[in-house]
C-alpha cells in the first residue's frame, strides 16, 4: 500500500474512532478535499433585472464596498514632532514571520506565494530586510504591495444581495510580513509608553476575547457581591474598520512617540488602499 494511502487511512481511523463526535470533522474533511466551487448567484440590484453577468456582478461589489469606506477628505501629510522612537529592523522577527508562513497561504496580486518564501529561507531574509529598509526611508511601496484581489465570501442572509458578503482582501505575502514587523513595532513602542487603554482586548499578544469576556465576568460578580446596579451597553458597530477615519488614526499614531518614517509608511499604506478602491477599481473578485 502506498504511504499516501495509508496516511488517508490512519487519518480516517483517528476520525472515526471517535463514535457520535466525528461527523464534524469527517465532513470537514471532505469539504477540504473537494475544494469550494461555489458560485455567486443573481445578483439583485435597483435593476429590475437580476445581474447575471460576472463583470456586471464584479461592478456591483465594487460599488458597494468602495461606498462603505471612510470618505473624511483626503489623507494630509502629517509630520511628527520629533523623529521620535528609532525604527529598527529586526531580522529575527522577519526569520519568525517567514517561519510561520503557511504554504497554502493565498497568493497576492504579486503572484509571490508563501510556499516561495519559505523555501527560500535564511537565504531570503536579508533581502526582505533591505526590501523593507528602502520603503521606509523612501517612504513610498512597491506598486505590487498596493493591489489587493479581493473576494466575496457570503456571511449571512440571502445570497443575492451584496451587502450579504464580506470582502477578503488577498495582499501581497512579502507586504504582509512588513506589515507584522512594524505592528511588532508599534506595539513594543505604545506598551512601553502605557499607550494602551488596559480595557484592550483585541489585537494585543497575551490577550483574547476569553481574556475580555473573563474580565467582565469577574467585574460583574464583583458589583454583584457589592450590592451595586449592573447596567450593560452592547454596541455592534457594522463596517466599523471600514469607517476609521484615516487622518484622525494617523495623527493619533504620529503623537505616539513613533519614527516618522513609520507614520509616512503607513500614510502610504492607506492612501494607496483609497486610491485603489476610490480612483483605479482594480478590485479583482473571483466570482465564478
Amino acid at each position: 500500500m502506498q504511504p499516501k494511502k495509508k496516511a488517508h487511512e490512519a487519518f480516517f481511523r483517528s476520525i472515526l474512532k471517535n463514535e457520535g463526535k466525528c461527523w464534524p470533522e469527517f465532513y470537514r474533511y471532505v469539504k477540504r478535499r473537494k475544494g469550494s466551487k461555489e458560485n455567486i448567484p443573481a445578483i439583485k440590484d435597483c435593476n429590475v433585472q437580476p445581474i447575471i453577468d460576472p463583470i456586471d456582478k464584479a461592478n456591483s461589489f465594487n460599488f458597494y464596498y468602495s461606498s462603505v469606506f471612510s470618505r473624511e477628505g483626503k489623507i494630509q501629510y502629517i509630520q511628527c514632532a520629533n523623529k521620535g522612537e528609532p525604527f529598527n529592523i529586526d531580522t529575527k522577527i522577519i526569520r519568525k514571520r517567514v517561519t510561520a508562513i503557511g504554504k497554502n497561504k493565498s497568493i497576492g496580486a504579486d503572484g509571490i506565494s508563501g510556499e516561495i518564501l519559505k523555501l527560500g529561507g535564511e537565504a531570503l531574509i536579508p533581502y526582505l530586510a533591505r526590501l523593507l529598509d528602502i520603503t521606509m526611508n523612501n517612504g513610498n511601496l512597491p506598486a505590487d504591495g498596493k493591489r489587493a484581489i479581493v473576494v466575496p465570501v457570503h456571511k449571512r442572509g440571502d445570497r443575492s444581495f451584496v451587502t450579504n458578503y464580506r470582502p477578503i482582501s488577498l495582499t501581497s505575502v512579502v507586504c504582509k510580513q512588513m506589515e507584522h514587523v512594524i505592528a511588532s513595532y508599534l506595539r513594543q513602542v505604545w506598551d512601553k509608553n502605557d499607550w494602551l487603554y488596559e480595557g484592550q482586548h483585541g489585537f494585543r499578544p497575551g490577550y483574547s476575547c476569553e481574556s475580555q469576556v473573563i474580565t467582565v465576568c469577574q467585574d460583574i460578580a464583583d458589583s454583584m457581591d457589592n450590592g451595586d446596579r449592573i447596567d450593560a451597553v452592547v454596541i455592534d458597530l457594522s463596517k466599523a474598520f471600514d469607517l476609521v477615519s484615516h487622518d484622525r488614526l494617523l495623527m493619533k499614531i504620529a503623537i505616539t512617540d513613533v519614527d516618522s518614517r513609520v507614520v509616512a509608511w503607513v500614510r502610504e499604506f492607506l492612501w494607496a488602499a483609497r486610491r485603489e478602491s476610490e480612483q483605479e477599481g482594480i478590485y479583482q473578485r473571483k466570482l465564478e
